[in-house]
């Protein structure tokens, strides 16, 4: 433990001075340029007296196609761009969007929505029930390769379309007339509305598209259909958006712009916010003790888990109890309480707390801890792994990581960890984010980190990422077994007996440890004063629809 503790002093003191390094002059050059201009848009909106919300969106968004930004830096930003036909309201429930109301049938399989008449695009053209048909099936076509496909698979016809064994014809969804869309499910599905808020199912404007397949690139060529609209788009540095004034309810719309900066270090955001830069901002580790407890500070829920996973195809980790070994051997609450801090929980389940049973009771609880932190077992484990493969020595073993203060410092404190709890040495390797990913999709790292945030509010949205030839599944392991409890955990009606799928299929999860879970997720954020309305959902994406602010 006393190593562990001068590894976590050390750590802290390479966090603060890195941001004295490139981040930081990064950031004082852009002041100095901004300082050397007369003023810029966003700063001159505010001296007319506009309302502007300055923000930080982490780093370029990966994609404004909705099919295609599969992260929380393409979807937080589109959830205010665009609209679905449901959105989350104050108590995180599904209400109308675009939608202004809807038929259900009575086996539960067939949805029939009214989409509003003064649904509009921020061009002027009205949203039609062809455009979501569009958008679906565009998402859907195997051409398009989208990593949200899945969340389409309840819709019938579409996971064979998807895959290639169907047809676009054979998808559940049609424009019954302009303002109607008729939506088939394969079963019943009781959080389909909830579903529906993802940014995965916005509407595209069809006509747009059609004529322009890069509309979502640039500023001047995106149509929105949300509360707000794309005034301009500098890549890698910054957005601003302007109120929609053809959104339906822009009465409701409070702010005038929003200006996002892109700033990817925490220590440089937070002085951002210090000098008035930024309105809203994250704590960075070091400084949790000393800023957790202001009045400044929101915490909320917010599902989601830290993990690592194996490469079941890659030695050594191709043996169960080796990895097994690794999960018992890192003490969670020791990552969560001095690396993480602000307040997160150390996981012990896959399934984040927040998950309503049928029972009235937590799914986290219901199902209890699955793993913990036991050197004595890790080291019993090992043997017998190594024992299995015939291994004196283990392989040479390579964490991964996406670049990121915290990640560095959870990747430096597990590699201190598997040394004085195994006696395995760990050699570590961080790469930026594009191409992290697409070395993890294509199996090419051999113990990496990930996070999954819920894309909608069920447990099984976590679970299914491990089924056969899950575009998230990224550890080359594959269990019929799980495949037919992910599939009844979806399409069982009686609630009890699908939510015992779903406790059954986590608890195999944890027995194969394919992955091994570190901490669950929270919302942290620093809020200036005269900030108010920013709705921040558990499972879900921010919504400045009603936020204000005081200038």
């Amino acid at each position: 433990m006393k190593k562990f503790l001068l590894l976590l002093m050390a750590i802290f003191t390479v966090a603060v001075l890195a941001a004295c390094t490139a981040n930081e002059e990064a950031g004082e050059e852009a002041a100095a340029d901004a300082d050397a201009e007369d003023t810029t848009e966003a700063d001159a909106a505010e001296d007319s007296g506009e309302k502007v919300l300055r923000m930080n969106n982490l780093e370029e968004p990966t994609s404004f196609n909705p099919s295609i930004g599969f992260d929380a830096v393409s979807w937080d930003p589109l959830n205010n761009l665009m609209e679905g036909l449901t959105r989350l309201d104050e108590n995180s429930t599904p209400q109308g969007g675009v939608a202004e109301e809807w038929d259900i049938s009575e086996d539960g399989k067939t949805y029939t929505f009214h989409l509003r008449e003064d649904a509009n695009w921020s061009n002027g053209d009205p949203v039609t029930a062809e455009d979501f048909v569009y958008a679906w099936k565009l998402m859907l076509d195997p051409e398009t390769a989208s990593a949200a496909a899945f969340l389409g698979y309840f819709i019938e016809g579409a996971e064979a379309y998807n895959a290639g064994e169907g047809s676009a014809d054979d998808v559940g969804v049609s424009a019954i007339d302009e303002k109607t869309l008729e939506v088939k499910l394969e079963a019943p599905t009781g959080f389909f509305l909830d579903l529906l808020t993802n940014p995965a199912f916005f509407p595209v404007n069809h006509q747009v598209a059609e004529e322009n397949p890069d509309w979502h690139a640039e500023a001047d060529t995106f149509v929105a259909n949300g509360p707000f609209e794309l005034e301009s788009w500098e890549h890698d540095s910054e957005m601003v958006f302007a109120k929609n004034e053809e959104y339906w309810d822009a009465d409701a719309v409070k702010l005038d712009k929003v200006h996002f900066a892109m700033v990817n270090d925490t220590n440089t955001q937070y002085q951002m916010f210090e000098s008035g830069e930024l309105h809203t901002a994250s704590i960075p580790p070091e400084l949790s003790d000393e800023l957790i407890d202001g009045d400044n500070v929101f915490i909320g829920d917010y599902g989601g888990l830290e993990f690592f996973r194996f490469n079941v195809n890659e030695e050594p980790f191709q043996n169960k109890k080796i990895r097994q070994a690794f999960a018992y051997a890192v003490n969670r609450d020791d990552i969560a309480q001095y690396v993480v801090k602000n307040g997160v929980e150390p996981a012990y389940g896959f399934v984040s707390p927040g998950f309503t049973t049928p029972s009235g009771e937590d799914f986290r609880d219901v199902n209890g801890d699955l793993v913990s932190f036991d050197p004595e077992k890790a080291k019993g484990l090992l043997e017998e792994g190594m024992a299995e493969e015939g291994y004196d020595e283990l392989p040479s073993i390579t964490l991964s990581y996406n670049t990121s203060d915290t990640n560095k410092a959870v990747a430096e404190t597990m590699q201190d960890m598997l040394s004085e709890n195994l006696g395995v040495e760990v050699t570590l390797e961080n790469q930026e984010w594009n191409v992290f990913s697409e070395a993890q999709k294509n199996l090419e790292l051999q113990f990496s980190r990930s996070s999954f945030i819920n894309d909608y509010s069920d447990p099984v949205n976590f679970l299914e990422s491990f089924v056969t030839d899950s575009y998230m599944n990224r550890t080359g392991w594959s269990n019929e077994e799980y495949d037919e409890l992910i599939e009844k955990g979806k399409t069982e009606t009686d609630e009890e007996k699908r939510f015992e799928y779903l406790y059954e299929a986590e608890k195999m999860l944890a027995e194969e440890m394919v992955a091994m879970p570190i901490r669950y997720y929270n919302t942290v954020v620093l809020e200036a004063e005269g900030v108010s309305g920013i709705l921040r959902h558990p499972v879900g994406y921010f919504d400045l629809k009603y936020a204000d602010v005081e200038q």
